[in-house]
């Protein structure tokens, strides 16, 4: 048995992989997960038969002992670490499968630990859409703890390396179907998976899958999202071999950068538009949409939009042809209804969410003319409206969107001014994007002009607009263009950027490591220098040239001096009057190029108190030296206070009285720049101010312009309504007239002529004028029964009606007289018979029968009476006539108004 365990040992591991003794595979599985781990590199030939046939890790994978299988799954764990990418691509196709079927439901722990590492493994090396293909297939075996088994490596892979890395999709979808399995395990584990995606996913995870499940269920992964909410985003717990290479290579900087990275994702994952699919509304779009939203109705184009709506209103759309949709929703925003407005700017919102970057070639299109509507200042309206903007701002960026904000921050409308710097600065938290230096620079000074405004509510605006972009730049960055603002409106932006909460970071910081290393290289340079001063020191061997510099520099040294006095009196001469000339002594200084750059340490080695120090030395040594040294030092005391005096003066009388003067300009400058500035302030809040008024006088102006248009148009429908009234009553007169002369005709016809019986008509028409409805029964048979008195009285009445020549022919001067003079004659009896109406026509009967059978002496005045009567009978019959036209017209107004109504009696 030995000799044969070591025969099996010097087989090649590939051999022993499928040797028939699970012993012997056991031991190659354990012997190879060794030699894996002591491989220097992923080129090792430890790995290249194992590369050329990755049969070998399907056998592994699926032996039928567990034991050996452990051992195998163990040795493709170590493969797949030490092997690299390349063993991850070549064996993945003929192992996962296999894991999942027997590695994942093995009764083992450590075997499904192994297993489940593996599948790890594989993700981690390449990425996780093969495994995720190959995993999802298992959902559909018949073998419930295999479903189950698959579920808990799918929750397990998400868990480890995020929605990000593992895209959801897939698994979603085949989610309902696991629902509905019988086992409650399967049930169990689908929850668990759900409730894993929820946290990575939140709400967006109802898009796919929620509406398929039962009402039961739902109710029971919301109790248990409860408990989800609470927890804070998750992160990455594995990275991929890609990200680890990028963290060795730069630690510290890519630390950074991958948590700002992973927080941009985490915020990323939240929405749905990476989840859905893609719907095309273009061709669920109603054939009478746009005749429908041109018709002149509102109520016809607000329908028409609402149906628009609910069929944009989807998590995503098919990019498409949306240019003739997007020039009505630009029309709709000019509409003059509020609610196709506020429907309209619906709708660009959904379709700006739908198509997100796609829409942005639509921007210019449409966004002006939402920001113009901005100037209605009911609540919901501008929500709408300033929704439609966040969404168009979404699917474009800052740089795209800034021109046409800045040209509505000075539009003359209050309102559309404040919605617009609202907008700004949303803006400006939502962006991902930090502002360049330019657009910074613009962004500020259209900030501090907004501070000068006339309203709090735009002046806070504009102390935010700064806060939020200090929050994004920094203050360092912002500190330029807080300069000139006094301490209250500096506190106000301090507060806005405190509170501000934004989404992008300034990417330019690791430009300024740059400048840093500018100083150090900067500080080399005067390191050099004192490298170059400390050169003079050794320059003793000739102390004289050192003294003269000294001179010119107003310095004296201390032991060089003593030391090389003799020297002085020669130079002192030529030194005196350059210090006499503060020009000379510049002129001198660049002759010896030292002579600047010994400046800085002679003030380090020279001080006034070593003078006094020094010149007592000289005096305790010896006379020969001691003497000589003596004289020449007096005069080097007395060149010094020459030297350092008439420099000093020099300085102070012409220099200094320059640099007063200079002062004091200075001081006038800044004073006068200092008024400017203030006049400056003043004179633009007035010009807001004015702006202000001119824009609320141009709205008075304009409501005046629209009111006075409204009462023409009333003016104009009254004079139509007027002229047709005009027409109407011309019409009714016309009427009228014809009635009149039918009433005549009818009138005419009816009564007979005056020679034919006019005598009997007259006093009928009389007695019923008169007398009423009763006397005329008795009216017409007296006069029936007087025939002959009739007649004797018609023939008195033409007589009397002849002529006045006949009169007198016939009657005589006094009879005629009578007639014509008589005041109580035909006259009053005339007067008599139009002033009482009711008077009872028996007296002139009786009078008629006494003109017959009277005297003849009163024929004549009895005739003239008759006469007199005939006459006021005769208008009496006009006054009927009339009311005889009045009660026709009565009849044709009002039908039941009898003849009592009319004013008449019958």
């Amino acid at each position: 048995m030995a000799e044969q365990e070591e025969d099996f040992s010097s087989l090649p591991l590939p051999d022993r992989f499928v040797h028939k003794n699970w012993k012997v595979r056991k031991l190659a599985y354990e012997d190879a997960a060794k030699a894996f781990e002591a491989t220097p590199d992923e080129s090792s030939p430890v790995f290249r038969p194992f590369l050329q046939d990755s049969g070998l890790w399907k056998g592994a994978v699926l032996d039928s002992n567990v034991a050996a299988q452990q051992e195998g799954i163990n040795a493709l764990c170590s493969f797949l670490k030490y092997g690299g990418r390349d063993g991850c691509i070549r064996t993945r196709s003929n192992t996962v499968t296999a894991i999942v079927e027997k590695g994942l439901a093995s009764t083992r722990a450590a075997t499904k630990q192994s297993s489940l590492e593996a599948l790890l493994l594989y993700v981690e090396l390449d990425k996780a859409d093969p495994i995720i293909e190959d995993l999802l297939p298992a959902l559909s075996n018949k073998q419930p703890k295999v479903v189950a088994a698959t579920l808990s490596a799918c929750t397990s892979i998400y868990h480890a390396y995020g929605v990000k890395i593992v895209d959801p999709k897939p698994t979603l979808k085949a989610l309902p179907k696991v629902f509905s399995h019988a086992d409650k395990n399967v049930r169990a584990e689908a929850s668990n998976l759900v409730v894993e995606l929820y946290r990575w996913l939140r709400e967006a995870i109802k898009t796919l899958f929620w509406n398929d499940l039962k009402p039961v269920q739902q109710q029971d992964l919301e109790k248990l999202f409860e408990a989800v909410k609470q927890e804070p985003h998750p992160k990455q717990q594995r990275l991929l071999r890609t990200q680890q290479a990028a963290v060795a290579a730069a630690p510290v900087v890519n630390m950074e950068d991958g948590y700002e990275e992973e927080v941009e994702e985490e915020i990323g994952e939240v929405d749905a538009f990476d989840l859905a699919e893609p719907v095309d509304v273009i061709h669920k779009v109603p054939e009478t949409f746009y005749d429908d939203l041109a018709s002149t109705k509102w109520k016809e184009r607000k329908e028409a939009l609402d149906a628009l709506y609910t069929i944009v209103n989807v998590d995503r759309i098919k990019d498409g042809s949306f240019d003739e949709m997007v020039a009505c929703f630009a029309k709709c925003m000019k509409d003059a209804n509020i609610a196709v407005v506020t429907i309209a700017a619906n709708c660009v919102e959904a379709l700006a969410k739908g198509l997100r970057k796609s829409f942005a070639k639509y921007r210019g299109r449409i966004m002006s003319s939402i920001m113009e509507r901005l100037k209605e200042k009911k609540q919901s309206v501008a929500d709408a409206l300033g929704a439609a903007l966040d969404a168009v701002f979404a699917s474009t960026g800052l740089t795209d969107c800034l021109e046409d904000i800045f040209e509505f921050l000075k539009h003359k409308n209050p309102q559309v001014k404040l919605e617009t710097l609202r907008f700004l600065i949303r803006c400006l938290k939502t962006t991902r994007d930090a502002p360049s230096k330019e657009q910074t620079k613009t962004i500020a000074e259209a900030g501090k002009s907004l501070l000068t405004e006339s309203t709090e509510v735009t002046r806070s605006g504009g102390a935010e607009i700064i806060g939020t972009l200090m929050k994004i730049m920094g203050e360092r960055a912002m500190n330029p263009y807080l300069e000139g603002l006094d301490d209250i409106r500096k506190t106000k932006i301090k507060e806005y950027f405190e509170a501000a909460e934004v989404k992008a970071k300034d990417k330019p910081k690791p430009i300024a490591a740059a400048p840093k290393a500018a100083p150090s290289t900067q500080k080399k340079v005067p390191s050099k220098k004192p490298g170059t001063i400390k050169k003079p020191p050794p320059r003793a061997a000739s102390p004289q040239e050192e003294l003269p510099t000294a001179s010119l520099a107003t310095k004296t040294t201390a032991g060089r001096g003593i030391s090389a006095k003799s020297n002085v009196p020669s130079k002192s001469g030529l030194t005196a009057p350059s210090g006499a000339t503060k020009f000379q002594k510049k002129l001198v200084g660049p002759g010896g190029t030292s002579a600047s750059t010994l400046a800085s340490p002679k003030r380090n080695v020279v001080s006034p108190t070593f003078d006094d120090e020094v010149f007592p030395p000289p005096k305790l040594g010896p006379g020969g030296r001691g003497l000589a040294g003596r004289p020449l030092g007096k005069p080097a005391t007395s060149i010094s206070e020459p030297v350092v005096s008439p420099t000093a003066m020099g300085m102070s009388a012409i220099d200094r009285a320059e640099l007063d003067e200079l002062r004091a300009e200075k001081d006038r400058l800044q004073k006068q720049t200092e008024d400017l500035r203030a006049d400056k302030s003043r004179l633009a809040s007035q010009i807001n101010e004015l702006q202000n008024q001119n824009a609320q006088l141009i709205e008075d102006h304009t409501r005046d312009v629209l009111s006075i248009k409204a009462k023409e148009t009333q003016l104009v429908r009254a004079r139509s309504d007027a002229e047709a009234a005009e027409q109407t009553v011309q019409k009714q007169q016309r009427e009228m007239e014809r009635l009149k002369r039918e009433l005549s005709r009818i009138g005419r016809a009816s009564t007979p002529p005056l020679g034919m019986d006019g005598g009997d008509h007259i006093y009928r028409d009389t007695a019923i004028s008169m007398n009423g409805p009763n006397n005329i029964v008795s009216g017409v048979d007296r006069y029936e029964s007087s025939r002959a008195s009739r007649e004797v009285g018609y023939q008195r009445a033409r007589s009397y009606m002849s002529s006045p020549s006949e009169e007198k022919e016939n009657g005589g001067p006094e009879t005629a007289s009578r007639k014509i003079g008589s005041p109580g004659g035909a006259a009053m009896d005339l007067s008599d018979g139009r002033r009482s109406r009711g008077e009872s026509p028996r007296r002139g009967r009786e009078e008629t029968g006494e003109v017959v059978t009277g005297q003849p002496i009163e024929n004549w005045r009895r005739a003239a009476e008759v006469t007199s009567q005939l006459k006021a009978r005769i208008e009496q019959m006009r006054v009927c006539r009339q009311l005889h036209g009045k009660y026709w017209q009565g009849l044709i107004d009002n039908p039941l108004m009898d003849m009592t109504e009319a004013g008449f009696s019958i």
